[in-house]
């Protein structure tokens, strides 16, 4: 194998620009990672003692085979040259240590693909990871992607939404742990010795929420006999613009997060709270996001609108009704954001169908990213414990609390000589259930969302191994 691999690795065979997918080193590359996560623990070490544990050679053999096959796709990718040197380094480093608890550090500091956002440019990534709402353990992953930076995107994010470290991507390939609900590639997930003092990228990959929203969407629109506006119907239709769409609306998200009158550390991960701080702090980022796309559209900027009824429809349709029902911070966002719009009657459910006044729905979505943004500032001069009982009756104000809560009795139901931290113990899995009406959609909906695992683009070419 190792023979092939070099002949296919002459510069003369492999010119820079041509697709790594179609190279013949890829599908090894790729098979020779899917042969080495079965073997890895949780942290990512191999432990070759444990039952099923392959021998020592063999193992030694597959990175190779990841070296080879990494060695000989690199001149493709001249832009990646740094990173794939030192990803060699750190693949042999890891095999020469005994395979234990995993460390690309190095490899990691090389990679910056913030630092050259062109549009189409690819990148080959292999890293151990977890991958989010994906696999949780750090085991070895390889990808293909592709960068996601029309100049469109880049004049708004030069002129309005600076945020330099914003990585829109899409997938060409990828092994097993990205064959799950995972739409983003975060340094933070990958095994490394320490945590670098800051992170020069995120990557969120608009192909796959675009081609995940259209499903959805789709479906809901469907069971829940939704009159869509013509423009609307044919956003949805569009996978293109779809992914258009998603690209604004994750850059200015994602910038959302250290922007605003900002009580805590915007890299929430950090602390322990109730997760209901968490919904609203996404929701806030969605809903500025939102009023952004609000008034792009009216400079004239035509993703704005379909920025507009990608938050609406994703967040009421898809987010409630995803994943488990513990502590789902995502999912109470769309919950929430469907009571409010249906308490100022904007959404209606009436003779078994959905109604959307589309000429109010803006205002008043902006209504609730406003009484959001005044809990924030509030926050500020508040206590942790008492902007978290703020931040429960904002919520509690739209949607009902478990029967069971203590929260929802007050301070008094809870044990306030404890740390907050601990307090976040009484928070039930389930603070908020479902509506009836969501429960009702989640039972209509959940093969469609479950079929949207692992989803790419509609005609995507996917490489087998």
């Amino acid at each position: 194998m190792t023979e092939i691999l070099v002949q296919v690795g002459t510069e003369e065979q492999v010119p820079p620009g041509g697709r790594v997918v179609e190279h013949p080193a890829w599908p090894v590359l790729k098979d020779a990672v899917e042969r080495i996560r079965p073997w890895q623990s949780k942290d990512g070490s191999i432990d070759f003692e444990a039952e099923g544990a392959p021998d020592r050679g063999d193992a030694d053999r597959a990175v190779r085979r990841v070296v080879d096959a990494v060695e000989a796709l690199a001149p493709l990718l001249p832009h990646d040259a740094a990173y794939h040197k030192a990803l060699v380094a750190d693949l042999r480093r890891w095999a020469d240590d005994g395979f234990k608890v995993p460390d690309f550090l190095d490899s990691l500091l090389a990679f910056q693909p913030a630092a050259n956002r062109r549009d189409g440019l690819q990148h080959l990534v292999v890293f151990p990871m977890y991958t989010q709402n994906g696999n949780p353990n750090r085991n070895l992953e390889a990808l293909v992607l592709r960068m996601v930076w029309p100049d469109w995107l880049a004049e708004l994010e030069r002129t309005r939404y600076d945020n330099p470290l914003f990585c829109g991507i899409t997938f060409e390939d990828f092994t097993s742990g990205y064959d799950t609900n995972s739409a983003v590639l975060f340094p933070e997930t990958i095994a490394v010795r320490e945590a670098p003092e800051r992170f020069s990228w995120g990557g969120i990959f608009c192909d796959r929420e675009a081609a995940r929203f259209r499903r959805v969407t789709e479906a809901a629109v469907g069971i829940l006999g939704l009159e869509l506006p013509d423009d609307v119907r044919e956003m949805v239709a569009d996978q293109d613009r779809c992914q258009q769409a998603f690209v604004l609306w994750d850059m200015v998200h994602d910038r959302t997060h250290s922007h605003g009158d900002l009580p805590f550390d915007p890299f929430m991960i950090k602390q322990r709270q109730p997760f209901w701080m968490y919904g609203l702090e996404e929701l806030r980022c969605d809903l500025t996001a939102f009023r952004e796309a609000v008034k792009l559209e009216a400079d004239g900027v035509p993703q704005g609108r379909d920025v507009q009824y990608a938050v609406l429809f994703d967040r009421m349709f898809r987010f409630p009704v995803t994943g488990e029902r513990v502590r789902n911070y995502d999912g109470l966002g769309g919950q929430l954001l469907f009571a409010y719009l249906h308490k100022h009657d904007v959404v209606r459910w009436t003779d078994n169908k959905l109604f959307i006044d589309w000429q109010r729905a803006p205002q008043v979505t902006n209504e609730l990213c406003a009484e959001i943004e005044k809990l924030y500032r509030e926050g500020i001069d508040r206590p942790k414990l008492v902007h978290w009982f703020a931040g429960y009756e904002l919520v509690s104000t739209y949607l009902a609390p478990h029967p069971g809560s203590k929260w929802a009795k007050g301070p008094d139901a809870l044990d306030l000589s404890q740390p907050p931290r601990k307090l976040v113990d009484d928070v039930l899995p389930d603070e908020f259930p479902l509506s009836m009406f969501y429960e009702a959609l989640s039972k209509k909906l959940k093969n469609v969302i479950a079929s949207t695992k692992g989803i790419v683009a509609e005609g995507a070419e996917r490489v087998a191994a």
